[in-house]
């Protein structure tokens, strides 16, 4: 059974070189969101901030927020890219993140080396990637070009293979930062059919976005974060929201 739980989770990266007088200058300059304090002498960027979320199977949780708010921190640390600084943070299930899904993919490797490797990242077997190697070829339409190096592809066509390859496993948890879209108008009925697929078979969904059409859409539940901390929000108004936007 899936499940994910947080409790007082805080995510802080330390900034070594900086004063932070200087720091918080670039930052308000970017309006990353972020807050500051002080670890040891280190300037800290406090990212995240007191998260308190409680997910199961069957939850489709959208996140709302301005960008820096702490989105995308939020999902690489259910992903478990980040290590939570404070707090408890436990995790049922496997996990397949949509964050980036080109993230990773080697330039100067061909199609099938960089399955491959993805696979392995993605926790498979080698025997496991073997056997999925064939329908990934298949899916990507890439033809003999699974063969060349992917500096020798289009953005399309890389993004095709690197779609291809992160909708391939099913997973009990799935992450995304917006919706995916490959950008390939021959591509895109087939992929927006996979999408579906691999979010109906996911037992929790945690779906970023800065659409709330998409939100009302495909998600039961929505959370806000402003400053890398969690605030009340209502599906409902997203929905009133985007009734609004629909008409004519």
């Amino acid at each position: 059974m899936a499940s994910i739980s947080l409790k007082n989770v805080a995510v802080n990266f330390p900034i070594y070189g900086a004063g932070a007088a200087s720091l918080k200058k670039t930052l308000a300059a970017s309006v990353t969101g972020g807050r500051f304090g002080k670890e040891t002498g280190v300037t800290v960027v406090q990212a995240l901030s007191g998260i308190n979320l409680e997910l199961k199977s069957g939850d489709r949780l959208g996140l709302i927020g301005h960008n820096g708010a702490g989105k995308s921190t939020l999902l690489r640390t259910l992903a478990g890219v980040y290590e939570p600084s404070a707090g408890e943070f436990k995790r049922e299930g496997t996990v397949s993140s949509l964050i980036d899904p080109s993230l990773g993919i080697e330039a100067d490797a061909t199609g099938i080396e960089n399955i491959m490797l993805r696979g392995l990242v993605m926790g498979l077997s080698k025997k496991e990637i073997d056997a999925r190697i064939p329908e990934i070829c298949e899916f990507s339409g890439l033809g003999q070009y699974v063969n060349m190096p992917v500096r020798t592809y289009s953005t399309g066509m890389m993004m095709r293979l690197a779609f291809s390859i992160s909708t391939s496993v099913e997973a009990d948890i799935l992450l995304m930062d917006e919706w995916l879209s490959v950008g390939d108008a021959d591509f895109t009925e087939k992929a927006e059919k996979r999408m579906r697929d691999v979010v109906s078979k996911s037992g929790i969904l945690v779906l970023a976005s800065h659409s709330p059409a998409l939100i009302a859409k495909e998600c039961n539940m929505v959370v806000k974060l402003s400053h890398g901390r969690l605030e009340p929000a209502e599906l409902s108004v997203l929905a009133d929201a985007t009734e609004l936007d629909d008409r004519p």
